[in-house]
């Protein structure tokens, strides 16, 4: 499935994962996560005093019999005014306990309900400088779209478009680590600027622990960082190993030279060695014709 990237050039599209936004909406699971989170909104503070904890009425009174009137112990029994309260309401936790799968599996539900009504939408330029621009951002998402209740997903670090769209009555914001489903449906539209989309896609949209500075797209970044680096460690081994090779031919070439010399030293010595025996020869040549 796709859609428009709307404010990019040359009618861009963006693809949406259909294992994301073309899943199987489960009503009965997004309504037991939208329930828990709900719940786990709860402050539970809520607290009555019994008549054990109202002040005073520690003394009977009146007496048990005699008066003709029915027999009280306390006037701070509950059928008093100011007595207490029978069984009402203690201080608890309404926070109900929803695995990590199930809460990412309901909201790849409602988000495929969006998408499959053409409610999803990736803004990739809102038409911002420098200063945010309330009025900018408000003409910009009536002409994306009319309905009333918006939800914008923005990146970590687009502090500009947060301080313009923060204060639209009908645009709820929210970080892409925080999107929930509760929120998804109650909006009528979801956007998505493009850097929160893809953070989105990299990591919570799959149930995973979601950190902003941790993102799969980072790691994504550090294993393509990683690759380049091994490319250059093998460049340098392999320019170790030819420096190693010329050295080893140097060192080859340096050893025939010696041979070489040692050859030819050796064939000095071998003529010396025959000029000396020739001139013996001739000494006792000589001295044979003297005699």
């Amino acid at each position: 499935m796709k859609v428009a990237l709307i404010g990019a050039e040359n009618d861009a599209a963006v693809e949406l994962p259909d294992e994301l936004f073309d899943v199987q909406t489960n009503v009965s699971l997004i309504h037991q996560v939208v329930v828990a989170q709900l719940a786990a909104a709860r402050q539970g503070t809520h607290s009555t005093k019994t008549r054990g904890k109202v002040r005073g009425g520690g003394a009977k009174p009146y007496r048990q019999k005699g008066t003709g009137r029915a027999r009280q112990g306390s006037i701070r029994a509950p059928q008093y005014a100011g007595g207490g309260v029978v069984h009402g309401p203690q201080p608890r936790d309404y926070s109900q306990r929803t695995p990590k799968k199930m809460k990412a599996a309901a909201l790849r539900g409602a988000l495929s309900d969006r998408a499959r009504a053409g409610r999803i939408h990736v803004v990739a330029d809102f038409g911002l400088t420098d200063a945010p621009s309330t009025r900018t951002v408000d003409e910009f998402l009536a002409e994306v779209t009319q309905r009333p209740n918006l939800l914008l997903v923005v990146g970590r670090g687009e502090e500009t478009l947060i301080k313009s769209a923060r204060n639209l009555a009908r645009v709820h914001l929210l970080y892409a680590d925080q999107l929930n489903t509760y929120d998804v449906m109650c909006a009528d539209d979801v956007i998505f600027t493009a850097d929160a989309f893809a953070a989105f896609v990299a990591g919570p949209a799959m149930g995973k622990s979601v950190k902003a500075s941790a993102t799969e797209a980072e790691a994504v970044a550090a294993g393509v960082t990683e690759a380049i680096e091994d490319v250059a460690d093998a460049a340098a081994d392999a320019e170790d190993v030819a420096d190693d090779d010329v050295a080893t031919a140097d060192a080859d070439d340096d050893v025939a030279t010696a041979d070489a010399d040692d050859v030819a030293d050796a064939a000095d010595d071998a003529e010396n060695s025959e000029e000396t025996a020739d001139d013996a020869a001739d000494d006792d040549a000589d001295a044979e014709e003297e005699k």
